[in-house]
């Protein structure tokens, strides 16, 4: 094997550091599920596709599911090219009744989403993104702490002079207790009114309303109809003294959304009809009616098999299924050097060294796996060489270790043959996840490559 940067020409080296640009700026602006559909779709909108558009069209499900797709020169019935990946990525949701206040401090409270270590949380910058459905079904959007002139979020952390009893002296997962995850809001109190009255009570917490009704329009009790997130503030930036990185938030896996997004956007004429989704809920399990468990892509499927004049039949849909061919778009573990001991150096990813194909994950004894057939590896190697796509076969730490379970196996009980693939990552799950822009790049190829051909 070798390194990405000692394969690429310097057009594709110019085009690499091009495209790792666009990529930050998208990854600084989209950190939600709805913000990564609102993205997608204005760039759709831009390229000439037109909801439901049978040639060129999308959809778009509750805000937090989107599909696209190009017709292809064969007939649907021969197959479809399927690229899906997930827009959720871990974070901190507000709960229902978030605001509290102690010490005349305001905090909000929150229920982490997906798998975090909650000591990362701590003593950090946040900002708040989301949306609140008030009572007669307006909308409001909120993004704050992003800008420089906002004021931004954090979660408190005890002092090393306390915190010996405290947190050292415990295991890694308990120091932060889960229900400790409580967002500092707010700390000066409401002043008197005209009468001189002062009030008694939760002045902080008032004088916060007070001020997000006069921002937003909303009350205390709109909160119970929210979906508002704590994630990191700022902008993603690339890492290194050649800046050879790119670190930033929700890089699982909005890094395959956006490559995947943009190889669908730059194909001319595909042979097959090329559809590539953007799934919600991964990270809980794919629970809920915009992820890969719900009907949501049946119904997608028929509706294509409609436009293209066949008979949304059980049989039709089935035997499409069984010619369509299909990737997991999901990042893997990097092997880092300062934890090889739950590496295994052979078969696991190397950072730097191009896009990974994973042909199973799961855990130990491959439980809750998709593992992909023999001879749908062989077709992507000959594809990836033939289009000059540099990519490594590897799993994701020793077995015994760990391990983790993407979407393929819901699309698996359809028929199709599927596959992970996607880049490996430092820091995963972190609010700093990195990424080697030569595998970001590569992804991009790969994705481009398996949607032409």
């Amino acid at each position: 094997m070798e390194h990405v940067f000692e394969k690429l020409k310097e057009e594709e080296k110019k085009e690499l550091e091009e495209f790792s640009r666009d990529y930050v700026d998208f990854l600084s602006e989209v950190k939600t599920e709805r913000e990564s559909v609102e993205f997608f779709k204005e760039k759709l909108t831009a390229s000439n596709f037109k909801e439901e558009d049978p040639d060129r069209g999308y959809f778009i499900y509750r805000n937090k599911f989107l599909a696209c797709w190009k017709k292809g020169k064969k007939p649907i019935s021969e197959g479809l090219k399927i690229i899906v990946s997930h827009i959720d990525t871990p974070r901190l949701d507000l709960k229902l009744h978030p605001l509290f206040e102690k010490m005349e401090l305001v905090f909000l409270k929150t229920h982490y989403y997906g798998g975090i270590k909650k000591y990362h949380w701590v003593a950090m910058p946040l900002s708040l993104h989301g949306v609140v459905v008030k009572k007669d079904g307006s909308l409001v959007k909120i993004v704050l702490g992003e800008k420089e002139d906002e004021p931004l979020f954090t979660i408190c952390d005890l002092l090393p002079h306390l915190a010996r009893k405290k947190q050292e002296e415990k295991k890694l997962s308990e120091a932060i207790p889960a229900e400790n995850l409580n967002i500092l809001a707010g700390g000066i109190p409401l002043e008197r009114d005209k009468k001189g009255k002062k009030e008694k009570e939760e002045r902080v917490k008032k004088r916060i309303l007070k001020l997000l009704e006069e921002k937003y329009g909303i009350t205390e009790e709109d909160f119970s109809s929210a979906e508002i997130f704590a994630v990191p503030a700022g902008k993603a930036r690339f890492v290194g003294f050649d800046s050879a990185f790119i670190g930033g938030y929700g890089q699982d896996d909005r890094i395959c959304a956006y490559t995947s997004f943009r190889a669908l956007l730059d194909i001319d004429k595909p042979l097959y009809t090329v559809l590539v989704l953007f799934m919600d809920r991964e990270e809980i399990g794919s629970e809920g009616n915009t992820s890969a468990k719900s009907r949501i892509f049946e119904s997608l499927i028929y509706n294509l098999i409609k436009k293209n004049g066949l008979n949304p039949t059980p049989d039709n849909f089935f035997e499409v299924m069984s010619k369509t061919m299909a990737l997991s778009a999901d990042v893997t573990a990097g092997i880092d050097p300062n934890y090889l001991e739950v590496h295994d150096e052979i078969n696991d990813a190397k950072v730097g060294y191009g896009v990974v194909i994973s042909r199973y994950t799961g855990h130990g004894g491959k439980y809750l796996a998709n593992e992909a057939h023999a001879e749908y590896v062989s077709y992507l190697r000959n594809l990836f060489d033939k289009h000059g796509v540099i990519y490594q076969v590897a799993s994701m730490g020793k077995v015994d270790e760990g391990g983790g379970g993407t979407v393929s196996k819901y699309f698996a009980s359809y028929g199709m043959d599927i596959v992970d693939i996607g880049p490996p990552l430092l820091s995963m799950h972190s609010p700093f996840e990195v990424v080697h822009k030569a595998d970001l790049y590569m992804t991009y190829r790969a994705f481009k490559s398996f949607l032409k051909d």
